[in-house]
């Protein structure tokens, strides 16, 4: 049978209480108590009951982890480094699938039932009143990947979605493209609006510029492939070509795009330019070669992570927007920048 925490205070020769206190962080115990207990523990093989030590505490450690996008390859990195973050920090991830979820009572009322001790909220197509609702619960929450307000409800890591796009704008125009589209996600995202936002803000400023838009069902390749071969059948039944140059707000689109472009018979940057933006592991790949604007997923994790903890500590901690800066990866999907005589 597995060794119990009575087992471990008799190996010790101690109390009860001072092997709870041991195994409890910030309790009163001397280090070579500690030690003692320890040692006795690791010859028992005992490990202990977190779950039953959260009735004493009334702290599970237990973080909500929240998204609503698997079809996107980028979660796949962002759940890694989410999960191997809050681990190293001693609490335990809870990962939920809100897939096609929009109402947030169900999220909220689950993870009260899991009595989570906080929760993260990663994505880029919520609106904010979802992160909200835990946090009128009382549940401390992060929403990473969130959007951008000066005053948020909740706490917000991430980037500038309108600036991002404003990026991909000032690129394709100092490249020389004249003729321009963008091919967002689904368009109640906030991120695809802000992307936009920021993108025709921008195109708007150069008269001499003209440009499009679109959007995915959702962000992922299969929506991205599909929606660049309905413009590329729209424009030959229309007559006219389609955009010289796309700003695709995500790479999983991108890639898409990609595949429907040389399906189609075309080049890319010959005849179409394509930029992303994330910079996820695929876009780097010799066969893709992606040029993109890198978001910095791990600055963005370890930040929300470091202000989870904060939070646990700080409750009413005033939420706050934490933005990190962008920048263009170059690779081989758009023409190069004109060089100076």
């Amino acid at each position: 049978m597995a060794a119990t925490l009575k087992d471990v205070a008799l190996r010790a020769g101690v109390s009860t209480s001072a092997v709870s206190r041991a195994f409890t962080d910030g309790a009163s115990v001397s280090d070579k108590m500690r030690r003692k207990v320890e040692k006795a523990a690791a010859e028992l093989g005992y490990s202990p009951n977190f779950l039953a030590r959260s009735l004493t505490t009334r702290r599970t450690k237990m973080i909500g982890l929240v998204s609503n996008n698997f079809h996107n390859p980028i979660f796949l990195e962002v759940f890694d480094l989410f999960t191997r973050g809050l681990q190293d920090c001693g609490l335990r991830p809870l990962l939920v699938n809100l897939s096609n979820e929009t109402d947030p009572e169900h999220s909220v009322q689950m993870l009260q039932q899991y009595s989570v001790d906080g929760v993260i909220v990663a994505s880029s197509t919520l609106p904010p009143a979802f992160s909200k609702a835990f946090r009128d619960r009382g549940i401390p929450v992060v929403n990473t990947f969130g959007r951008h307000a000066s005053n948020p409800d909740v706490h917000v890591v991430g980037i500038d979605n309108a600036e991002a796009g404003r990026i991909a704008a000032r690129e394709l125009i100092a490249r020389g493209y004249r003729r321009v589209g963008f091919l967002g996600g689904p368009e109640s995202a906030t991120s695809t609006q802000d992307r936009l936002l920021g993108f025709a803000e921008e195109i708007a400023r150069h008269p001499q510029m003209s440009q499009s838009h679109s959007f995915a069902r959702a962000y992922s390749f299969e929506a991205g492939r599909a929606e660049m071969q309905r413009l590329l059948a729209h424009t030959q039944t229309q007559t006219q070509a389609p955009a010289e140059a796309y700003f695709c707000g995500d790479d999983v689109l991108s890639i898409g795009a990609l595949s429907a472009i040389r399906d189609a018979g075309l080049r890319v940057p010959e005849d179409i330019g394509l930029i992303g933006l994330n910079d996820m592991e695929m876009a780097g790949w010799e066969n893709i070669a992606l040029t993109t604007i890198r978001q910095p997923i791990r600055q963005i994790i370890a930040s929300s992570v470091a202000l989870m903890q904060a939070m646990l500590d700080d409750p009413d901690r005033y939420p706050e927007a934490r933005l990190f800066p962008c920048q263009v990866v170059e690779r081989r999907t758009l023409r190069p920048r004109p060089t100076s005589a």
